[in-house]
């Protein structure tokens, strides 16, 4: 078994929650219409209002792009499990600890790596 300190029911519990992950994030960015024009009607809306709605939108935008991102990673987590890769950081290549796996299923990186990562 390749798949660091993670035993079979483990794997596969985690293969269940990142099903569901990609699921519920297909579902988040197949409902979402909020990317839609803002309205530039001067004499319907004030520009206090255009202002809040053009916010609203670009708001709207950027919470798509962080489901559309997860959703890769969730969808490269799951091709992992396939090539029995699972569970291993991309850089040190240790064992992700469970625990972690569990709080981020898509996790690529341990504590210790990911930490560098945001810091750069």
């Amino acid at each position: 078994m390749s798949t660091g300190e993670l035993s079979e029911a483990q794997l596969d519990q985690q293969r269940q929650m990142l099903e569901a992950l990609k699921v519920e994030l297909q579902e988040l960015l197949s409902s979402d219409d909020s990317g839609g024009a803002v309205e530039l009607d001067q004499s319907r809306v004030g520009r206090l209002s255009r202002m809040d709605a053009m916010q609203q939108q670009a708001m709207a935008v950027a919470k798509l792009d962080t489901y559309k991102r997860r959703l890769r990673s969730v969808v490269a987590a799951l091709q992992r499990i396939e090539d029995d890769d699972y569970g291993f950081c991309k850089v040190c290549d240790q064992p992700i600890p469970l625990a972690r796996l569990q709080v981020r299923p898509e996790a690529e990186y341990c504590l210790n790596c990911q930490d560098r990562a945001d810091r750069q």
